[in-house]
């Protein structure tokens, strides 16, 4: 079993908007190296939960842990937040971008080449992000939070928006990320995609923490709670939450 060494720590996390309670008291840590997935149906509070770790918004109460340095280090030197469906600096062209990119945050430049030939983005370097279609716009804001120095980086949907077989090469190019030493913590609506490609995953119902584990621990978990065997790993989601 492989030893969860923490480099951020969640607990008792809670967010509302007027009566609407969009976190219930969460807890769970993103161990260093993984790909952590964060899988739940619409309104389960996944995109809040990304912006309250973020520091985008704030959260109403709770603790983020980060590793030996606990609360105290800045969330922008340990964290890089790639929001959905978003195009920044939209009037620009993606080369441009991504070097500028690379200069403000002083990532890996000598790894530009591979993102931008990984991701298949190198025929859209002279295009503008805001002439860009869903997919390219997706692979383009990949391909810019590949290129930030943060330790951890948190994607919100990443394979939103691409054919199966661009989806599995950004899957690709995600791990091979991830083998390079740097944390994924990735929020993924589709549950078999998600079971195949997270190391461990967190599920998230109602604002509240479900179940957390490996698909195997959740698989082992939902046969307990059912008394059978899921069929597939929609099965376990919905056995756990």
């Amino acid at each position: 079993m492989t030893v969860c060494h923490p480099i951020v720590t969640v607990s008792g996390l809670s967010k509302t908007y007027g009566r609407l309670v969009a976190l219930r008291d969460i807890g769970f840590s993103i161990c260093e190296g993984e790909v952590l997935g964060l899988i739940g149906p619409n309104g389960a509070g996944k995109t809040t939960l990304f912006e309250c770790l973020a520091g985008v918004q704030a959260a109403d109460s709770g603790r983020v842990a980060f590793g030996d340095r606990g609360e105290t280090a800045r969330r922008s030197d340990v964290l890089f937040y790639l929001p959905d469906a978003i195009a920044p600096w939209s009037e620009q062209r993606l080369e441009w971008v991504l070097r500028f990119v690379l200069h403000f945050f002083g990532g890996p430049a000598d790894r530009l080449r591979e993102v931008v030939d990984r991701l298949g983005v190198a025929p859209l370097m002279g295009t503008r992000i805001g002439t860009l279609s869903k997919g390219q716009r997706k692979r383009a804001l990949l391909a810019i939070g590949l290129l930030t120095p943060q330790p951890v980086l948190l994607i919100d949907e990443p394979f939103e928006g691409l054919d199966l077989r661009q989806g599995r090469e950004v899957a690709s190019t995600l791990k091979w990320h991830a083998s390079l030493g740097r944390t994924l913590f990735v929020s993924i609506h589709q549950i078999l995609e998600a079971g195949r490609f997270c190391d461990r995953l967190v599920l998230l119902s109602d604002g509240r923490v479900c179940a957390e584990g490996t698909a195997q621990e959740l698989t082992a978990m939902a046969a307990g709670r059912s008394g059978k065997t899921p069929a597939d790993f929609e099965e376990v989601f919905l056995a756990l939450a």
